[in-house]
């Protein structure tokens, strides 16, 4: 099993949530979830944003998404997104309420295709 050191030395000052999360990653069963996601090019990924005054981790909140546009990240209301499926393209999920649930999305520009052929996505 091979973890990057990156963050072993970094969680502190992290709510706990987020702690837990960091300690989990070097899990031998999360390690295996991990090889298992990477057979469907699928990855894991902490859920979390920052406070805007302090910069500090915050957990991201279930009624909040992280949507990408423009190459920027945002937190946008959860409903706002889930509302417009056209729009955005589902990056990452979470389990909430028993079921999977969007929380990181990236919003698209569709370009048409050419005679029968369907359009393509495109990351605005």
């Amino acid at each position: 099993m091979t973890v990057a050191n990156v963050s072993q030395g970094s969680a502190r000052g992290l709510p706990e949530s987020l702690i837990t999360a960091q300690a989990a990653i070097r899990l031998p069963e999360v390690q295996a979830m991990l090889c298992r996601l990477s057979e469907y090019k699928l990855g894991i990924f902490m859920p979390h944003m920052h406070d805007h005054q302090t910069g500090e981790f915050l957990l991201l909140p279930e009624n909040l998404m992280q949507v990408e546009s423009d190459l920027e990240v945002s937190f946008q209301p959860t409903e706002t997104i889930t509302d417009q499926p056209n729009r955005f393209l589902p990056v990452g999920w979470v389990w909430r309420g028993g079921a999977s649930a969007v929380a990181a999305a990236c919003v698209m520009a569709w370009e048409e295709g050419h005679g029968d052929t369907e359009g393509n996505a495109k990351h605005t």
